[in-house]
Formats: structure tokens, C-alpha cells, sequence
């Protein structure tokens, strides 16, 4: 469940999308750890779709606490 348009994000509240973004770097973290078990990523594109995904959040995070400020 790594894909989240920006919409869906900005629909969300700070609180929400923290938790969201806790979520989607442990699932990285497993992902990546398994690259390094297995030698290769079992699926390529989802850590891809991961790390955009953990990005737009980041983005969306920012700017609406410059918003606030």
C-alpha cells in the first residue's frame, strides 16, 4: 500500500502522514534487508515506489507547516 497520490496526502492531517511515513520506512527497511540477505531486491519497483512515496510525503509535510507559520 506504498501508493499515495499527493491528494490523498494532503487530505491528511500532520499526525497522519507521521504515522504514515513510520509505516512505509519500516516496510523499506524490510525491503531492504532483504536485498541484502538475498542478494537481490524481490521486487524492484516497490522499493522505488517506496522511497518516492516516503519523498511526497516529505514535501507535502513541509509545506504545509510553512503554511502555518
Amino acid at each position: 500500500m506504498a501508493i499515495l497520490r499527493a491528494s490523498e496526502i494532503r487530505e491528511m492531517s500532520i499526525e497522519e502522514m507521521k504515522e504514515k511515513l513510520v509505516e512505509l520506512k519500516k516496510e523499506l527497511l524490510k525491503e531492504n534487508v532483504h536485498k541484502a540477505v538475498s542478494g537481490a531486491p524481490s521486487n524492484p519497483g516497490r522499493v522505488k515506489e517506496l522511497k518516492r512515496t516516503i519523498a511526497r510525503i516529505l514535501t507535502i509535510m513541509n509545506e504545509k507547516k510553512r503554511q502555518i507559520a
